[in-house]
């Protein structure tokens, strides 16, 4: 039987240098590691089937994308090995109609937003006057479920005709109507910024949601912007949906409201900024890589 800390599941292949990354950290403060990719998944389904492989922690980022990581996940879920992110409560949290009733009741802000039931339970749309008025024009569709990497979203809507057509697209899933929201500009950028949660810390960047372009955040931005909001929404976040990695879209408006646009991105993209122009600064990564190797260590130490 071999037992390693942290088991290292991913399919997508500019993932490669996030999950080297992680193999450094963790190696360095003397953490196992166990990479599990397209190559050797049947293998390692069947020693961990048998019990001749366990894995104390395990980082899923592949089960949600290709089938053949699911049977993996399924015996992971049944054994007391510890997950990043649990998978009941990455259900719950991706589906956003869940979130933005939880997120009402805690006094964050977030923009106007109509839930409409899946086109599959109900093909008519009733909408009030009175809620078209407060949506406004133009304004966002988007799935409940289907929304990784924007998949299903649509920008810049005016009419009810989009609101039909675009239900049809995802039959079986909730949509959200959304108002459109305006950041106000700080010092000549938008004040749109993705904010990680990363195993206990959060680090904020200035990302502009036309371009995608991330600007590392510094400690003298943040006093001088007023923007420690940010951290204490994502710690809100945090709460509600219980992950243990994930990322939140927040804008500031120029009546001084801090809005979470996108509430909780489960599945982060961590290319890096200095091979791709629209990647996560290296330097953030770097911090989510040792904060998750220092987290592995702590619960294998409470596990010993």
């Amino acid at each position: 039987m071999a037992t390693y800390d942290i088991g290292l599941a991913w399919n997508w292949e500019f993932d490669y240098h996030f999950i080297h990354g992680i193999e450094h950290e963790c190696h360095a403060i003397g953490v196992t590691t166990y990479r599990i990719d397209p190559y050797n998944i049947e293998e390692v389904i069947k020693a961990v089937k048998s019990g001749k492989l366990i894995f104390r922690t395990f980082l899923d980022r592949a089960s949600d994308d290709e089938e053949a990581f699911i049977p993996l996940a399924k015996l992971i879920a049944k054994s007391n090995t510890q997950i990043f992110n649990p998978y009941e409560w990455t259900e719950y949290a991706k589906d956003k109609s869940n979130m933005h009733l939880a997120l009402l009741g805690e006094g964050v802000h977030i923009p106007y937003t109509i839930i409409i039931s899946p086109y599959s339970k109900k093909k008519e749309v009733e909408l009030s006057l009175t809620e078209l008025a407060h949506l406004g024009r133009p304004f966002i569709i988007k799935p409940a479920n289907t929304t990784g990497g924007g998949i299903g979203v649509v920008l810049g809507a005016e009419t009810l005709k989009q609101i039909i057509e675009s239900r049809k697209h995802h039959k079986n899933d909730t949509y959200l109507l959304q108002e459109t929201v305006q950041p106000i500009i700080l010092d000549g950028k938008k004040a749109w910024f993705r904010v990680f949660y990363a195993f206990g810390t959060t680090i904020a960047c200035w990302w502009d949601h036309e371009t995608h372009v991330y600007k590392e955040m510094s400690p003298y931005e943040i006093k001088k912007f007023k923007l420690k909001k940010l951290h204490e929404i994502v710690l809100t976040l945090h709460r509600i949906c219980k992950l243990d990695f994930f990322s939140s879209e927040i804008t500031l408006t120029s009546e001084g409201k801090f809005i979470a646009v996108d509430y909780v991105n489960e599945i982060c993209d961590m290319r890096e900024q200095s091979r791709h122009v629209d990647g996560v600064p290296n330097h953030v990564i770097h911090v989510v890589q040792k904060r998750l190797a220092q987290r592995v260590k702590s619960l294998c130490k409470k596990l010993a």
